[in-house]
């Protein structure tokens, strides 16, 4: 599956064009992350357990969007996007949505 956030695949044809596909996933924090992260927020610097945390709920976004994707016999997805929202305190949504292609 190619995955892009440009409308056209370089090289490639698009044919058809299947549809909107979308993958989320709603995360919370944890009591340890948040006490390791309130030190971090004392001397500064990066907060690595929520970069991982965020960058494993992106993942898991994208696949949920691949998923759906190849349900629609699609090769590629154009035009992807990224959003995130908070749901409720200590939990928020990241979404990641684009077109459903195939290609020549």
């Amino acid at each position: 599956m190619i995955l892009t956030n440009t409308e056209q695949v370089t090289g490639r044809e698009i044919v058809e064009s299947l549809g909107l596909v979308r993958g989320s996933t709603v995360r919370a924090r944890n009591v340890g992350r948040d006490i390791f992260a309130s030190f971090k927020n004392i001397v500064g610097g990066e907060i690595s357990e929520y970069t991982k945390l965020l960058a494993d709920s992106r993942e898991q976004a994208i696949y949920r969007m691949e998923d759906e994707a190849n349900k629609l016999g699609a090769d590629a997805i154009v035009n992807i996007r990224f959003t995130t929202s908070a749901v409720t305190q200590g939990a928020a949504e990241i979404l990641a949505w684009g077109t459903a292609v195939k290609l020549k």
